[in-house]
């Protein structure tokens, strides 16, 4: 494992509030020769969901809990949380940066000017939002539609990460660069950071420009198209496999 993938790791145990790992102890003469011994970690943690259980549910009972969510000060400009929607089952999720206006009056994900080019997005990949699922780093807008700050991000965290554990997809699409940033922990620029594979969790993550950021600068159509190519080509070599 990788020093980022450790560190990445370490992060997600700490949102999901895991404060003791247990480290099993070399059995005594293992090390006598010079032997290297990998040492065994045991995480206490809560068993995922199974498939026969009703994610869809599970993920409307939590969004209920959260409405009224007073972690950090986004909170005073919340109309609605908007936790997220889409397939419970879904292969892909894609996680953008935080809701806009039209999401705070209706606490529904992406439905702005930047959720209807998402929708044409993905029916030039032959998808649509019933196939996947959707959320943002941030649940409540902030003011201005500002980038959200560490804090903020931190607060907010443990339920995307919730929500990833509970729908277990095997692709990450993240939009934008403070989706990027947040969850790859990283500074680099999207235009270095979609050209390659990334992962989160275990899970393969592609990084392209946020649709926002595409109706304000034309130049960024070219790439996220090749971006979503790629995408295409991935989702739909998994499903034909059956996920």
């Amino acid at each position: 494992m990788s020093v980022k993938a450790l560190y990445q790791y370490l992060e997600f145990l700490k949102l999901a509030g895991i404060q003791d790992i247990f480290i099993k102890e070399p059995e005594q003469g293992q090390e006598a020769f010079g032997e290297v011994v990998e040492e065994e970690v045991f995480v206490e943690t809560a068993p995922l969901p199974e498939n026969k259980v009703d994610k869809a549910k599970i993920l409307y009972d939590l969004s209920q809990k959260y409405a009224n969510c007073q972690k950090c000060g986004l909170c005073s400009n919340r109309r609605n949380l908007v936790y997220g929607s889409g397939n419970a089952d879904a292969t892909m999720m894609i996680i953008g940066e935080g809701p806009g206006e039209t999401e705070n009056k209706t606490g529904q994900v992406f439905v702005g000017a930047a959720g209807k080019l998402l929708d044409k997005q993905l029916a030039a990949i032959n998808l649509t939002r019933s196939e996947i699922y959707i959320a943002n780093i941030v649940k409540c807008q902030p003011p201005g539609n500002r980038n959200p700050k560490p804090d903020e991000i931190e607060a907010c965290m443990p339920y995307l990460v919730e929500q990833i554990e509970i729908i277990q997809p095997q692709i990450l699409l993240l939009m934008g660069r403070v989706a990027a940033h947040s969850l790859l922990i990283t500074h680099e620029s999207i235009s270095k950071m979609h050209l390659r594979l990334h992962s989160y969790l275990g899970i393969t993550a592609y990084v392209t420009y946020h649709p926002s950021a595409l109706l304000r600068t034309e130049t960024y159509k070219r790439p996220t198209w090749e971006d979503l190519k790629r995408v295409r080509d991935h989702y739909f070599s998994i499903v034909s496999k059956g996920k």
